[in-house]
């Protein structure tokens, strides 16, 4: 092939607008390959803290569950420990009962045995 035989295939595929993009291409293409991969990694970075903040979130969310759930527990815990006193009081009134019963035939006007 002759040098006539380029300039027209050269000018058939864009003329000096084919030579200057591949001058540009061959003098920039490390720069263009670290700028993609800034792209991509930014790209990654954005997703990443498109999780963390959906994670976060979530948690947050379970975390005021866990503590209506730790409410509930504490009222509960606080009803049974209610009981508990109330139950203890009316053993003692039962016991205090039993000293003080009256156990003698006719004994319905008699003052009982102790004086507690």
């Amino acid at each position: 092939m002759e040098l006539n035989d380029w300039l027209t295939i050269l000018g058939a595929l864009g003329g000096l607008e084919a030579i200057k993009w591949i001058v540009n291409f061959y003098v920039n293409r490390k720069t263009d390959a670290r700028k993609e991969d800034a792209a991509a990694d930014a790209a990654e970075n954005e997703n990443e803290r498109k999780q963390v903040a959906w994670l976060e979130e979530r948690i947050a969310q379970r975390d005021a569950k866990i503590d209506a759930i730790y409410v509930e527990l504490r009222q509960e815990q606080a009803e049974k420990l209610q009981l508990i006193h109330d139950k203890h009081e009316l053993e003692l009134k039962l016991k205090e009962a039993e000293i003080k019963k009256c156990d003698v035939r006719g004994c319905s006007s008699r003052q009982p045995p102790s004086d507690y």
